[in-house]
């Protein structure tokens, strides 16, 4: 089976100005569709041809570094492109009361994912994420993932500078207020909280 690059679920212009269409014609159209390109590549004609992107993601992880992290980083801006929406979208009342137990109110959790992404070293991601009915904030490294790990990812920001360098330089900062005020997608974070279990990259 051959991934195909997954389709933005809004108009390249959607997230101006937090995330121009120039950044998302470059992030999206040549960045993701790279990563497809090489997963796709590592895995034709082999064992992993017909596996998810889920299994392989779990199967190449410490043995096979090239596949795993083109195969996460696959993985991850497809789930990146969800997390973002183009207009307001609002939290269930599931995930507003656990907003509320774990940070005490959605203005303190966007305050805690602008401090930590902020603080994130070099390149990255930063998740909120479900374990055990609890909420945390997650970070992982270069191209790791939570795809394959105990937790159900809701949303994550991307933290590598090809995602916000052409529409603020190097003020990464004022990417993450533009984007964790007023371009995440609650919705999205909603489903994949009551759905329990970690987002499919589409077959």
């Amino acid at each position: 089976m051959a991934f195909k690059l997954i389709e933005l679920p809004y108009d390249d212009s959607a997230l101006a100005p937090a995330i121009s269409a120039e950044t998302l014609s470059f992030h999206h159209g040549k960045h993701h569709q790279a990563y497809i390109d090489k997963t796709n590549s590592a895995i034709e004609g082999g064992e992993m041809a017909d596996k998810s992107l889920e299994d392989i993601i779990a199967s190449a992880r410490g043995s096979n570094q090239g596949l795993f992290n083109n195969a996460a980083q696959s993985w991850n801006h497809g789930f990146y492109w969800h997390s973002l929406a183009g207009e307001e979208t609002s939290a269930s009342e599931e995930l507003k009361a656990m907003i509320d137990d774990a940070f005490g109110s959605a203005d303190e959790l966007k305050k805690k994912l602008a401090e930590r992404g902020a603080g994130h070293f070099a390149s990255g991601w930063v998740w909120l994420a479900e374990k055990g009915g609890k909420l945390s904030i997650e970070e992982t490294h270069d191209g790791d993932t939570l795809a394959d790990k105990d937790f159900n990812p809701l949303l994550t920001i991307d933290v590598w500078e090809h995602a916000y360098y052409l529409d603020h330089q190097n003020a990464r900062p004022k990417y993450l207020d533009a984007v964790i005020n007023g371009k995440l997608n609650w919705a999205f974070a909603s489903q994949n909280l009551a759905r329990g279990t970690t987002w499919q990259y589409p077959a």
